[in-house]
């Protein structure tokens, strides 16, 4: 497709504007980047010292809390951070839009680079606790897992970038339903407490939010989401992600050239 060739052609001026897009997130201060990981990080320890260490709360298959847990809020943070990153990427680029004949298709691909470096450090962060409790990761789940995150984001973002553009209200509706996504994804909460309720649990089995937080959760604890079911969570998984995509593609083609006239 067009996206990814433009992406291609611009990978280098993409990838330099990345990195300068988070250090920039963060130049105002003495510490600067430093902050763009230690707050994530004091908030998934904080709550692994309040469910482990305060109320004792028992991991999933027997594994303690903090292997249970980190993995899911690693995956979340990065989902998180990415999509309202990359979700409102285009008003904060403005400048490039109104001013530069720039490809503007990659804007979100820049926003989320410059997300990816906290990402991957809660993630690094994650494995290598499980790994201190004696939980040996399985790298090729991870690896896709990581992957498929990635898929999801640019496939999502694709299409509420475009509209956050066109109107800017929408994201603070955005920042609502990733808090709603939050709790409906079994980040804090195990999917087994909702057995005796089944129809929601399939429901929320075939959510992509759950489907990557559980896969990246599984990569630890010995379970396969890939193959699960007969792989019947992987083929809903991309089908969605891909459909997401064209959608997205179709409204972001449609109305770029207005994106300049409403910034």
């Amino acid at each position: 497709m067009d996206f990814f060739k433009i992406l291609w052609d611009n990978k280098k001026i993409v990838w330099k504007l990345g990195k300068s897009d988070f250090k920039n997130r963060f130049a105002s201060t003495s510490l600067g980047s430093i902050w763009g990981f230690l707050q994530p990080f004091v908030f998934m320890m904080m709550y692994v010292f309040v469910f482990q260490f305060i109320f004792q709360t028992p991991g999933e298959g027997g594994a303690p809390y903090v292997v249970w847990f980190l993995p899911g809020m690693a995956i979340w943070q990065c989902l998180n951070d990415s999509i309202m990153s990359a979700s409102g990427s285009i008003r904060n680029y403005s400048f490039l839009v109104k001013k530069v004949i720039f490809p503007v298709d990659v804007i979100p691909v820049i926003a989320l680079i410059g997300s990816c470096f906290v990402s991957i450090f809660l993630l690094a962060v994650a494995t290598i606790v499980c790994i201190l409790f004696k939980f040996v990761p399985n790298l090729l789940i991870i690896v896709y897992i990581v992957f498929a995150t990635y898929a999801f984001i640019i496939a999502f973002t694709r299409l509420t970038s475009a509209i956050t553009t066109l109107v800017p209200d929408f994201s603070n509706l955005l920042g609502i339903l990733m808090q709603l996504f939050f709790w409906a994804t079994p980040v804090v909460w195990s999917l087994t407490t909702l057995a005796n309720h089944q129809t929601l649990l399939k429901i929320m089995q075939y959510m992509p939010f759950t489907y990557l937080v559980t896969g990246f959760r599984q990569a630890f604890m010995g379970g396969n989401i890939i193959t699960a079911n007969h792989g019947i969570y992987t083929i809903v998984f991309w089908v969605v992600t891909i459909l997401m995509f064209v959608w997205g593609n179709h409204v972001f083609k449609k109305n770029k050239k207005d994106f300049a006239d409403v910034l």
